[in-house]
């Protein structure tokens, strides 16, 4: 199982799911009309590490953020 939490403006709760890589996240998340406008746009962490492979492995245990763009002064 992994944790995906979706932080910022995103306002979802958190998802433990048993998937192994990020392709197979992707699908999942497509389904959820709400994360629609954040997909294409949010960065990916998996254990606090930027990553950009949607073939990446993940392990049990693994924590995934979506990080959402921000804007800041």
């Amino acid at each position: 199982m992994v944790k995906v939490e979706f932080l910022g403006p995103i306002n979802k709760d958190s998802l433990e799911l048993d998937i192994s890589n990020l392709s197979q996240l992707s699908d999942i998340l497509k389904k959820d009309e709400s994360l629609h406008q954040w997909i294409e746009n949010s960065a990916i962490a998996i254990n606090d590490i930027l990553v950009n492979d949607k073939n990446h492995i993940l392990n049990d245990g693994d924590k995934i953020s979506l990080l959402p763009p921000v804007c800041g002064g």
